[in-house]
């Protein structure tokens, strides 16, 4: 179990506007507020995390970004649009953070305690990365990563691969010869790995609006069990975002 005793742990969230197959995704409302400050409210909830920062953009058009960030009292940082890791790596540096746990802005349903399990998980395996995407178990959208912002910044100056430097952690878990990975999975009641959890298309946002309409009023810590068990008792709701291509590793 971490023990909070030696490590900056800080939550990079990556967050933009101009998604390029729904602009202006993060700040979509879900039941009522923006997405983004929905995900941050259930960041805020972390027993571990010592700090959160919003890695946006220099564009004009993110400039509601910061304001929200600036409301919610949590940082931020403007950086390149297009070399994300450099991004990641500096707001990480800007918080003076030892750990890193990466989170992408389209994914508000991610639960603090799976947060928690992740930073946990880095810890008790002594390991260089810690992640639930290797190998997906989790639902697509509840996805934590943990690394440190040393490994990044070594990164930083290894590779200049639009891949690598478009998808932070993609040069780690992909050379598994040089760092030690660790994939955590879920338990078998949590076990929905082609269950799409992630903001990227409007037939996405109208199936998220429904989950925190329903579920955001009798619990406002609703945790993951709580999301799968609602689907698993709602069935046909699975058939608002079912049609859903998988986005491509090199869209927004």
């Amino acid at each position: 179990m971490y023990n909070k005793l030696k490590y900056k742990i800080v939550a990079i969230v990556e967050a933009r506007m101009t998604s390029s197959r729904l602009p202006g995704k993060v700040l979509l409302p879900l039941a009522g507020k923006p997405s983004l400050e929905r995900l941050i409210e259930r960041l805020k909830r972390s027993k571990f995390l010592d700090g959160i920062v919003i890695a946006t953009t220099i564009n004009k058009t993110d400039d509601p970004i910061v304001e929200l960030a600036n409301n919610l009292s949590v940082g931020f940082f403007r950086g390149s649009e297009l070399d994300v890791l450099k991004r990641v790596l500096l707001a990480s540096q800007s918080a003076n953070a030892d750990i890193i746990v990466e989170i992408t802005g389209d994914c508000p349903l991610v639960d603090w305690r799976l947060v928690d399990k992740g930073i946990d998980e880095y810890f008790k395996n002594n390991v260089d990365y810690a992640s639930n995407i290797i190998k997906l178990s989790y639902p697509i959208g509840f996805d934590v990563q943990v690394f440190s912002s040393k490994i990044l910044s070594e990164i930083d100056k290894i590779t200049n691969d639009p891949n690598d430097r478009t998808h932070v952690s993609y040069y780690i878990y992909n050379h598994p010869e040089k760092y030690k990975l660790f994939n955590w999975k879920s338990g078998k009641e949590d076990c929905w790995p082609d269950l799409r959890l992630t903001l990227d298309e409007k037939d996405d946002y109208e199936f998220l609006n429904i989950i925190f309409e329903n579920l955001f009023p009798i619990n406002n810590d609703f945790s993951a069990k709580d999301i799968i068990n609602f689907l698993k008792n709602n069935p046909k709701l699975l058939n608002i975002n079912k049609n859903v291509r998988k986005k491509d590793p090199r869209e927004g």
